[in-house]
């Protein structure tokens, strides 16, 4: 019976080559798309988080505080609430690290300008504010106070992490509505491909009905037809993704760390997902037709 139902489906597709086709590249760019926005949005997500991780305070003190200074900001520091550590940079270190990222502006500097400072990390990131405030609570005219006199400033480095933390929600949300719009499309152009194929067919589809076929003999055709145009769009969606990687992303994960993300998934698991993204969205497309347009 399978194999009957296979001929079928088959002898259909060549008989509407190119709305066939059509729907069978609308999955392939689909499936397409949906392949690298899968890897995308887990290592954007994974470095996202890596970011949050990373928020940090940082506590400046007065060029001329002294190591018991020092001690006392600390202990403070220590004591505030939310505060999971904090690491002392002293002077000399901050100006041998920047030194060394630019040594040609830092060689003319005479003295070292760069202060001793305390860097705070949260429990939580979304603590960072609770922490600044408590450090540096805001004053009645706007500005801020300080809750040291050993302390010059301190820096909040939230801002500059909501940014990017911001346009990778961005990115997420665009890639999404694109594959959303793309799953779409491929559903539509894959009933319209069946419906043709009802059409071709409806004095066929009349005659069995006479004669006492059941419903879903009928139907089982359509199905496979809906079936095998997303599967061949899947394959060769999988084949052109697994070139683009071989011969494009492997090269560059040595340079690119994004790249080579552990979050990200591995090329077998995001193969077998897209193979059944591809029977999925063909199966809703033959569905969609099936229950509109055949009245079995």
């Amino acid at each position: 019976m399978l194999p009957f139902f296979a001929r079928e489906s088959l002898r259909s597709i060549k008989r509407n080559a190119i709305p066939s086709f059509a729907a069978m590249a609308s999955v392939l760019v689909t499936l397409l798309v949906l392949g690298v926005f899968i890897p995308v949005v887990q290592a954007t997500t994974g470095a996202a988080n890596e970011v949050r991780a990373k928020v940090l305070l940082d506590v400046y003190m007065k060029t001329d505080a002294q190591p018991q200074d020092n001690a006392r900001v600390k202990a403070l520091l220590e004591r505030t609430d939310h505060v999971k550590r904090v690491d002392f940079v002293s002077k000399q270190q901050a100006y041998a690290k920047e030194r060394k990222r630019n040594p040609e502006a830092y060689g003319l500097l005479g003295s070292n300008p760069l202060p001793d400072t305390f860097r705070v990390t949260p429990d939580r990131p979304e603590n960072i504010g609770r922490i600044r405030n408590a450090l540096s609570p805001e004053t009645p005219s706007g500005g801020h106070t300080v809750v040291d006199r050993s302390i010059d400033e301190v820096k909040n480095r939230k801002d500059d992490t909501d940014k990017i933390l911001s346009a990778t929600r961005v990115v997420k949300l665009m890639m999404t509505v694109l594959v959303a719009l793309l799953v779409l499309a491929s559903v539509l152009l894959v009933s319209n491909t069946i419906r043709l194929s009802l059409f071709a067919r409806r004095r066929e589809v009349e005659v069995m009905k006479l004669v006492g076929a059941t419903d879903w003999f009928i139907r089982w055709p359509f199905v496979l037809e809906g079936v095998f145009l997303g599967a061949l769009g899947g394959v060769l969606a999988i084949l052109l993704l697994a070139v683009g990687k071989i011969a494009l992303l492997d090269p560059l994960e040595r340079d690119f760390a994004l790249l080579s993300a552990p979050q990200t998934v591995s090329f077998a698991v995001l193969g077998l997902m897209l193979m059944l993204a591809a029977i999925g969205v063909s199966a809703a497309g033959s569905g969609l037709s099936l229950r509109r347009f055949l009245r079995v």
